[in-house]
């Protein structure tokens, strides 16, 4: 297995100046409480969210958002010197670092990096899917230190849905397809805004496209690591049958999951060219786009998606767009209906602006895009359910409630299954040797 990489312990700083706006933006929450409304004020000045002639008068309220995995997040309630229905008093306040965290605060800190013009990007008029309103974005590079501060959106008021957590469509929706319709909706309506040219002149400077972080992580296991990895996955899908179906615990298939998962290893370097090659498939575009990432609402009969948490921003291929939106979706939208949304998307991405192409060749970039992903993360996910939920063997079946308490342990278990059904059925193997 890889050996992780020893983790600094976080460096403390109170206030750093911004590279965009050139502001002194406070680090940590303490920090924003002693500068108060006044910075406030400049910062919301400065990003055009605020008029020249208003101000943010008192913070109400700062109370701890729980949850995430990088950074402190918090709800913050502000006042202004004059009420416009336009201005948002409910916010959320994001820091890049988690001084008391070391794990939040290394080295998910630089996924703010890109985030930051990102905000200022999506306040230009005629952005073309919705997001958070951004009141203010800053971050300096130098230090990892950024803050972004948002509208926040009022889950379950209004037209707005409740929350939808991620791997959860089974409990929380009647019919989930409409819900991944809208979310692949506006991932291809974003990627074809940028090939367009309707977002911004500068989006290669601003967001270029890094061909390591823009696709399938890279495999970090050489051969006997892998086939440790692989060992343990097959022992732990032979150990706990009642979670799988019945083609992805054929020894046959792990049998032959383990030759291919190996022979992608050995290629990988043409995989990735294969994949980062064809500048229509790689876009601006959001890399997360699971369910909780999203907020929805309906105009009339149809439903509609808004993203938020735009850590790690970027150009980014497709499959990694359509992989990180779909992976924890429910299991009928992968046996039923894939073919359907990668339709859905290349007909869109068209429509906004982007390149035709093929569903036949979104499909195949899709399918490279997960063997080579999953032989680089997903294999570890057993090791993550054993350890979040040591009871996994003898839990009843993936909807035990031993399992659904545990998030980890819930969402690796469902992306892990995802992952192997699709080698199963939609041939990985074949898929990888057709681009070779």
């Amino acid at each position: 297995m890889p050996i992780p990489s020893p983790v600094p312990e976080p460096v403390m700083v109170d206030r750093v100046r911004g590279d965009h706006t050139g502001l002194v933006i406070p680090a940590h929450e303490a920090a924003l409480r002693e500068d108060g409304a006044a910075f406030l004020t400049r910062a919301f000045r400065a990003f055009g969210a605020l008029a020249d002639d208003n101000a943010v008068t008192r913070i109400v309220r700062l109370d701890r958002c729980p949850g995430g995995s990088t950074g402190a997040k918090f709800f913050l309630t502000v006042a202004y010197a004059r009420s416009d229905p336009a201005l948002k008093t409910e916010l959320f306040v994001k820091f890049s670092r988690d001084f008391a965290d070391v794990r939040r605060d290394h080295p998910g800190r630089y996924e703010m990096a890109s985030e930051a013009p990102f905000m200022a990007l999506s306040r230009r008029p005629g952005f073309p899917i919705a997001v958070a309103e951004a009141c203010f974005a800053d971050y300096e590079m130098a230090t990892g230190t950024g803050l972004v501060i948002t509208e926040r959106v009022p889950y379950g008021e209004g037209r707005i849905e409740p929350h939808r957590p991620k791997t959860l469509d089974f409990q929380t929706m009647d019919d989930p397809l409409p819900y991944y319709r809208a979310t692949v909706t506006a991932l291809a309506r974003l990627a074809g805004a940028h090939k367009s040219g309707r977002l911004s002149p500068d989006i290669e400077a601003e967001f270029p496209f890094d061909r390591v972080a823009g696709s399938a992580d890279p495999i970090r296991y050489d051969a006997a690591a892998l086939r440790a990895e692989l060992a343990y996955c097959r022992d732990f899908v032979l150990a706990c049958p009642q979670h799988f179906p019945d083609d992805v615990r054929d020894p046959a298939f792990l049998d032959r999951m383990a030759r291919e998962a190996l022979h992608i290893r050995e290629h990988e370097a043409a995989i990735q060219h294969f994949l980062t090659g064809d500048p229509a498939m790689i876009a601006l575009c959001h890399w997360n786009a699971h369910i909780d990432n999203c907020f929805f609402w309906r105009e009339g009969a149809a439903l509609r998606c808004g993203l938020i948490d735009w850590g790690r921003v970027g150009q980014i291929t497709f499959g990694s767009a359509l992989w990180g939106g779909l992976s924890a979706a429910h299991h009928d939208i992968w046996d039923r209906h894939l073919d359907e949304l990668l339709a859905l998307f290349a007909s869109e991405y068209q429509r906004a602006g982007g390149p035709a192409i093929t569903v036949a060749a979104l499909e195949r970039h899709l399918m490279v895009h997960i063997a080579t992903m999953g032989v680089a993360r997903v294999l570890a996910f057993p090791e993550i359910v054993t350890f979040r939920c040591p009871q996994v063997a003898g839990a009843s079946g993936p909807r035990d409630p031993a399992i659904l308490a545990i998030d980890p342990a819930r969402n690796c278990l469902h992306v892990f299954t995802v992952f192997l059904k699709l080698w199963a059925r939609r041939d990985f193997g074949a898929s990888v040797a057709a681009i070779l």
